[in-house]
């Protein structure tokens, strides 16, 4: 039996699957969280840039803010979130942390479900010819250039079907790469060492926020607990919908005082709010960022967006060394 099919043997076995209208994954219950032991980084390895960058076309002003998150955000606050965040003292002194213990100053991990499959998501930034900063965003190819090869990392944390629960179930590792009972995500940072790590995990599932919201929780512990900075992502939505998961995203990135990258802020602006027919996936263009034309779909704005979030959030902790 392929190991594939071994797999969804077992997933059958002991999490029955729901209908979803995009990836396949597995229902709540049951999921062994991700234990909080530190793994051991590699030893610092030699950045391909500089760590102190000087933006020429900064997309935002860079803030670093010193002050705790207030308790709650009101519901609808986060809509007006910049797109990107403002960096905390506190995840500077985190990435400063993992540094020194050996977290790879040029790497980052990405982990997600469908959304962010090298596919589509942000390979093309190691291949010059699969995408065009243009004269506007010529300034980000200093973070295109420092992040080398972890924008096409085919990451052990990403997959069609991964939500919050099955990035911390073993079950989901890549059995070929990880170690026995090692979770998805603990493999991911273990392998690759990264300093930073995009979490963007769209699947709502039947609607049971609280348990994402439990299950998110515990990955922002996880990973804050192995001296890396998480980046939570909102995803885009259009104006009425059935379920979101925005307002909880942002509430647990203002909990833990880490970067939110707010993606629904740029796309909501888009044709059809950046999203297909079915409400989930995003109109397809490739990262053309000097096309106007392509810049009405929603995969150039995810890939720009993404790319601005890491320059900012980078050139930030760097400087705050």
């Amino acid at each position: 039996m392929s190991m594939m099919k071994r797999c969804l043997f077992l997933l059958l076995l002991s999490l029955p699957l729901v209908a979803l209208t995009a990836c396949e994954t597995p229902q709540w219950g049951g999921v062994p969280t991700v234990p909080i032991t530190a793994t051991n980084p590699q030893a610092p390895e030699t950045a391909t840039a500089s760590a102190t960058v000087t933006a020429a076309v900064p997309p935002t002003e860079v803030t670093v803010s010193s002050q705790p998150p207030t308790p709650t955000l009101s519901p609808d606050s986060w809509k007006s979130m910049p797109i990107v965040p403002v960096v905390s003292q506190r995840m500077i002194e985190v990435y400063r942390a993992g540094v020194a213990a050996g977290r790879n100053s040029a790497r980052f991990s990405k982990v997600g479900d469908c959304q962010n499959i090298t596919t589509y998501f942000l390979a093309s930034f190691d291949s010059p010819n699969d995408y065009r900063l243009g004269s506007t965003y010529a300034y980000l190819q200093l973070t295109i250039d420092h992040f080398a090869d972890s924008w096409s990392r085919q990451s052990l944390a990403v997959k069609g079907g991964m939500n919050v629960a099955a990035v911390q179930n073993p079950m989901w590792a890549n059995h070929d790469m990880c170690n026995s009972g090692e979770t998805p995500i603990a493999c991911e940072i273990r392998k690759n060492n990264p300093s930073i790590v995009l979490i963007s995990l769209e699947e709502s599932w039947s609607g049971d926020i609280d348990k994402y919201d439990r299950y998110m929780r515990t990955i922002v512990e996880y990973v804050l607990s192995q001296d890396v900075v998480p980046i939570l992502a909102t995803r885009a939505e259009g104006p009425d919908p059935k379920i979101s998961i925005n307002t909880t995203v942002a509430q647990i990135a203002y909990d833990y005082d880490v970067p939110l990258w707010n993606f629904w802020a740029a796309a909501y602006p888009l044709p059809s709010h950046g999203l297909t027919a079915d409400g989930f996936h995003l109109t397809w263009a490739a990262p053309f960022f000097d096309d106007p034309l392509r810049m009405k779909m929603g995969w150039p704005w995810r890939n720009l967006t993404a790319l601005q979030v890491m320059e900012t959030v980078w050139h930030v902790m760097a400087e705050g060394q």
